[in-house]
């Protein structure tokens, strides 16, 4: 694959709706861009080191044992039940309550994001040299990373100012809430094929 068709399909791989971009988008309305930001630092250290993990440790371990894989997935669809049902209770509270999406859920739930697996074994070039043949690839990763979830961020800091109203900060919450929970479906379903 050429850098321009790589830089093409990453940018649409991450400017699809998922679980790390609903959380960015949901601390963008809730707490504005400026303080969310920082979330970009923990999307991009979760997805460098989904990729690291899987490419030089569990990639191999992961083909032979197909098991592994739908274990995964399950786990993954139970962590999305988990943030939605987080989000949907923050719904009931006030906004003064506190951030709801901190670094470490967009960290965990990067690291866990099924794009990951498809940046690792799909779209990065097999590296027969070693890890650092990689690596302009990964700064090209990197920059999309931040730049893309910078969009999402920004997006969500658009709504920012209809959270003040409780009833459409519920409304906002909770259809974050209902995207993650969709989500979780459609990886509890693909694990439910794969068995």
């Amino acid at each position: 694959m050429s850098l321009l068709a790589f830089i093409a399909v990453c940018a649409s791989l991450l400017a699809t709706p998922g679980p790390t971009n609903t959380l960015l988008a949901t601390s963008g309305a809730e707490i504005g861009w400026r303080r969310s930001a920082a979330l970009l630092a923990a999307e991009l250290l979760g997805y460098l080191l989904a990729i690291a993990i899987l490419r030089l440790a569990l990639g191999p371990f992961i083909a032979s044992r197909p098991i592994v894989a739908t274990a995964l997935q399950a786990g993954v669809a139970l962590y999305l039940v988990y943030l939605a049902t987080a989000l949907w209770q923050r719904s009931s509270l006030p906004l003064a309550h506190g951030r709801s999406i901190t670094f470490a859920r967009v960290f965990l739930t990067t690291l866990l994001n099924p794009k990951g697996l498809i940046f690792a074994f799909t779209l990065l070039p097999a590296a027969p040299a070693g890890f650092l043949a990689l690596l302009p690839w990964l700064v090209v990763l990197s920059a999309e990373i931040v730049a893309i979830g910078f969009g999402w961020v920004l997006l969500g800091s658009t709504l920012q100012r209809s959270l003040q109203d409780p009833a459409k900060a519920r409304i906002g919450y909770r259809a974050s809430a209902a995207v993650l929970g969709l989500l979780a479906s459609m990886m509890a379903a693909r694990t439910l094929v794969s068995l």
